[in-house]
């Protein structure tokens, strides 16, 4: 079997989890001293088989299982219509300019990739499944696209490496988000930006319907899943050292009426209705136009997010 080899210019920025040596390849593994990381026949770093933790490894476990359906999910035209919405936001919080060397944390096959890998120099989707790493891998072609399997709480990357980071519903996935938060403020170069999309739990009614949800959808893990909450989340951004640019609630009835078809079976049905497409982008711009009211500002189901690393950018 040919050995897949590992890009010079991703090479540089990898580093080991265990102790943040420089790495080499020698055949289908990266080494530094006595540690040796396998290397799939597709090119993919393998980092979690010899560090990852417990908590990484029962989301790899799930992942790995449900990755045929939540892929599934992604292809009906009411979810597609809706991600638009959610697209939108992400796109006109994101700076216009190039993002030059670019992480995707807990990438899944590659939301963020697919939207921002023309407007990079690299970009690097990190992720503990391999099967969602190995669907990224298949529906991305880019020569400056990579994919590396690693533990989002230790990063196989090297210290203010990256110009920008990208969390796209990754950050509810890891409990120890001070190690999550730290790791990122590590990676960045001063001046860096880091960019999250996640489902967001500040408002009381959401609250009670995911704790039920959580709990009875296959898909979902109520133990390790948390959605994010502004009390929990910014203080912490800024105790690591970030500045909170932006926290932008999205998505309301809309959502929870389109956006569910990975837990609501139901749900799935509406990419049989004539027209459906039309009818989300119209509530979509109906849940934009709630939001906007003051009562209702902090009920959104989704939140865009930047935070920046203080200093020059390089």
């Amino acid at each position: 079997m040919t050995n897949a080899v590992i890009p010079e210019n991703l090479l540089r920025l990898l580093r080991s989890p265990l102790d943040g040596a420089e790495l080499t390849q020698d055949g289908q593994e990266l080494v530094a001293g006595a540690q040796r990381f396998p290397v799939t026949p597709t090119g993919i770093p393998v980092f979690a088989k010899t560090f990852s933790t417990a908590e990484a490894k029962v989301q790899q476990a799930h992942y790995d299982r449900v990755a045929a359906d939540y892929l599934e999910n992604l292809t009906y035209p009411h979810t597609k219509a809706y991600m638009q919405y959610l697209d939108d936001a992400l796109l006109a919080a994101v700076d216009p300019k190039t993002l030059g060397t670019v992480a995707e944390i807990c990438c899944g096959s590659g939301e963020a990739i697919k939207l921002f890998c023309s407007r990079t120099i690299s970009m690097i989707g990190i992720d503990i499944s391999l099967n969602m790493l190995q669907a990224g891998r298949r529906q991305t072609s880019a020569d400056n696209v990579h994919f590396v399997q690693g533990d989002a709480t230790k990063l196989p990357l090297a210290d203010a490496a990256l110009d920008s980071v990208f969390m796209l519903g990754g950050i509810h996935h890891v409990s120890d988000r001070r190690a999550l938060f730290a790791e990122i403020f590590r990676i960045l170069r001063p001046g860096g930006h880091f960019y999250f999309r996640e489902p967001l739990n500040d408002f009381f009614l959401w609250q009670g319907v995911r704790a039920i949800i959580y709990r009875l959808s296959p898909n979902l893990d109520h133990a390790t899943e948390r959605p994010v909450r502004w009390a929990e989340t910014v203080p912490l951004l800024r105790a690591t050292g970030f500045d909170c640019r932006l926290w932008r609630p999205l998505g309301l009835f809309g959502f929870c009426l389109f956006m569910n078809s990975d837990v609501l079976v139901v749900n799935r049905l509406f990419r049989f209705i004539p027209g459906i497409a039309g009818i989300v982008r119209a509530s979509a711009r109906i849940d934009d136009a709630l939001l906007r009211l003051p009562a209702l500002r902090r009920a959104g189901l989704q939140v865009v997010g930047l935070a920046v690393k203080p200093g020059a950018a390089a």
